[in-house]
């Protein structure tokens, strides 16, 4: 397909604005699949079409980007390729928004017509801007009765003036949209009832403000180096590789946007790593996107985006170049991690019941994740070489490469997470976040104390607007005093807070963050827990385990009532003495058990504890296990040096 018919979008947004959806409805419209074939996709039967993990589809959110293509047919008769890149909006995801973006020519910046721009709205168009996108801006679910589109497409313009945007993307087009129910429209007043029935306006959209490859003006062709079409296809091969995927039957298929010259299929090149060291290498087969699938191709030429089949070892950050002349293309810049974590060996005692279970195969599955998720870094453990020191750009980052590995049959554990500081003019700087609040004004004062107990301070306060009694918030945060808010945050608040956060910057450390407050209950015995045990003890505490639970000495089961841990026994069963008359005692009473998914494990753990990871358990447990060998520990920490 000629350039001039070929677009290049990415679509953005902050978690849950329904950036996904929209593409969903792109491929529909676009005739990519038929209705009566949605339950038959990955993620159809959810109308999820392009969540296609099982995770992505269980939280709701999209954790990887995905390449898809739809042809579209314009009014004049002209056929159009338009390739579309998904991409997470969740901040912890961030790494993998900005490993793709260079794919892109243009970008849909998805806003929700009630919340406005978010602090993920502001990580991505950040990005988008760097490398000269110009966003078409899509104020999605105007359908809801209290959207406020008018106040909404305000807030990005100041957003996009405080990110210095340049005039030209200041001018933005805006789609007003309804991905749920089908429509779009570039007219707002056709945004109540004698709205359109589709969403061509969108397609409109992207086709007029969107460039072509190297179009003339196009920031991506003065970027590369190239005024027009002409000159990147006659330039040598170019093709930096963004995404890896792997097939049982060809093995890692790599894929990237040619940014010079054209590949093609059988031809011979040269793939230069990210140490700048090239080898020869035949590409056996090439893909281009169509819809949902991959279709094979004989040449893919400047500008199109590919697979390519046959290479190997390749890897992320990859150019693939003219064998005569093999130029390396700059690697994409990723945002460094802000968190980090201890991979080690389940060594409980009821360790060793996974399929994967020594520090050899978990070291190299965590390799194996190394060469698809960019924003990772794994390194040996200073003090244990069975340790893997692990660092992510948040929780969910971290929580979702362990719940992945735990139901893949790997057993490990994790300790508690610990924030990433530098020291910066001599000084222990610490990685300060934006953080966003929404709550009834009634939990405004819950939400001010637990906030300014870690160290965060207020930068804005206003009514939210169309939302009744509802409070905005915004802070500056350690990201240490993030870790465990949440929980607390939806419990101070019954629920009704709504938060989200993303990096800022570095700050001079702001001080202590206030720890746990309770106490824990640990299981002095080994076996199977009983109703009488949990009815005896109900006064104490919640407890983490049910009757018929395995539990074993040192494991955390419950949170105690005081400040001070208790060690309980869950094992003991009632006397049978058959002294007393068989209806005198009264009936056993079990408090339900509170649920704890991974990653309210890891925010609730200290430094003395482990979270335990099996296929069948997520248990928590102290690291010395044994309450004798606690003592001594302890005795030891506070006798002088």
């Amino acid at each position: 397909m000629a350039q001039n018919h070929l677009r290049n979008v990415a679509v953005i947004a902050h978690v849950d604005h329904g950036k996904t959806t929209l593409t969903d409805q792109l491929l529909y419209q676009c005739g990519m699949f038929r209705a009566e074939d949605l339950g038959k996709l990955a993620g159809g039967q959810h109308n999820l079409i392009m969540d296609t993990g099982d995770l992505e589809r269980e939280r709701g959110i999209t954790i990887t980007s995905k390449n898809v293509a739809v042809n579209y047919r314009h009014r004049d008769g002209a056929d159009y390729k338009i390739n579309l890149i998904d991409t997470p909006g969740h901040a912890d995801f961030g790494g993998e928004v900005e490993r793709v973006l260079n794919m892109a020519d243009g970008c849909l910046l998805v806003v929700d017509a009630f919340e406005g721009p978010m602090p993920q709205t502001r990580f991505v168009l950040s990005k988008a801007l760097e490398i000269g996108l110009k966003p078409v801006v899509v104020i999605n679910k105007i359908d809801k009765p209290n959207a406020r589109p008018d106040d909404v497409v305000n807030e990005v313009f100041d957003l996009l003036s405080e990110l210095d945007a340049p005039d030209e993307s200041l001018d933005f087009p805006i789609v007003y949209a309804s991905a749920k129910n089908g429509w779009a429209t570039l007219d707002a007043s056709r945004v109540g009832d004698n709205h359109p029935e589709t969403i061509a306006d969108l397609f409109e959209a992207i086709l007029t403000h969107v460039p072509a490859p190297y179009a003339e003006g196009s920031s991506r062709g003065a970027t590369a180096g190239f005024s027009s079409g002409t000159k990147a296809l006659a330039a040598p091969l170019q093709m930096m590789v963004t995404s890896i995927q792997y097939s049982d039957y060809v093995g890692r298929v790599a894929i990237g946007r040619v940014t010079a010259g054209r590949i093609t299929a059988g031809q011979k090149v040269t793939v230069i790593n990210r140490a700048g060291e090239g080898s020869m290498q035949r590409i056996l087969k090439l893909h281009v996107f169509d819809g949902l699938t991959k279709k094979e191709a004989n040449e893919v030429i400047a500008g199109d985006i590919c697979a390519v089949v046959g290479l190997n070892p390749i890897d992320i950050g990859c150019t693939i170049a003219c064998p005569d002349n093999p130029e390396a293309l700059s690697a994409v810049e990723i945002d460094e991690p802000t968190l980090k974590m201890t991979f080690r060996i389940n060594d409980s005692p009821f360790g060793g019941r996974g399929r994967f279970v020594t520090s050899r195969q978990i070291g190299e599955r965590l390799a194996k994740e190394l060469q698809s998720n960019v924003a990772l870094r794994v390194e040996k453990g200073l003090t244990d070489a069975a340790q893997f020191l692990v660092s992510g750009r948040g929780l969910m980052h971290l929580g979702v490469l362990i719940e992945e590995m735990r139901r893949e049959g790997y057993e490990l554990q994790v300790g508690r997470p610990e924030v990433i500081l530098k020291r910066i003019d001599d000084k222990l700087h610490e990685p300060i976040e934006q953080l966003v609040v929404d709550c009834p004004s009634e939990c405004q004062k819950d939400v001010m104390r637990l906030v300014g107990d870690r160290r965060a301070e207020i930068v804005r306060m206003d009514p939210k607007a169309g939302a009744g009694d509802y409070i905005h918030m915004e802070f500056t945060i350690p990201s240490r005093g993030l870790i465990g808010l949440r929980t607390r945050m939806l419990t101070a608040t019954q629920g009704r807070a709504v938060m989200h956060h993303n990096l800022l910057r570095y700050e001079p450390a702001r001080g202590d963050v206030p720890k746990r407050n309770a106490g824990v209950m640990i299981a002095s015995h080994t076996g199977p827990v009983t109703a009488y045990s949990l009815d005896r003890l109900f006064d104490r505490g919640d407890f983490f385990v049910a009757p018929g639970d395995e539990v074993y000495e040192g494991q955390i089961v419950g949170e105690h009532c005081k400040s001070a841990s208790l060690g309980v026994n869950l094992t003991t069963n009632k006397k049978l003495t058959n002294v007393r008359a068989s209806g005198t005692d009264d009936a056993t009473k079990v408090k339900p058990a509170r649920e704890m998914s991974l990653e309210a494990c890891l925010e609730y753990i200290e430094d003395d504890e482990l979270v335990e990871v099996t296929g069948e358990k997520i248990r928590m447990r102290k690291t010395v296990l044994r309450e004798g060998d606690r003592r001594r520990e302890e005795r030891r920490a506070k006798a002088p040096k």
